[in-house]
């Protein structure tokens, strides 16, 4: 537990278990439209019109994108520019 912005924030992992379909509910109101636009439109395609879509590529083509994890496992981070 932490407070931040005057907020306290309550972090456990299986909470999803506990209330299944209220959580299940949650994450398709704020995914689903990303799901639709990926395929509708293709990934690539998608990448570029939406920056919060390209916020969370990690890798592509075989290739990672994502400092963070390229960091983590000692690959090499290539550019995602190159990649979409």
């Amino acid at each position: 537990m932490f407070v931040e912005e005057e907020v306290v924030h309550y972090c456990v992992a299986n909470m999803p278990g506990a209330v299944a379909g209220t959580s299940t509910y949650a994450l398709t109101n704020s995914t689903g439209r990303y799901i639709v636009e990926l395929a509708n439109k293709g990934w690539k395609k998608a990448m570029i019109e939406n920056k919060l879509l390209r916020g969370g590529l990690n890798i592509a083509g075989g290739k990672v994108v994502l400092a963070e994890v390229a960091d983590l496992f000692g690959y090499e981070r290539v550019d995602q520019e190159n990649l979409i």
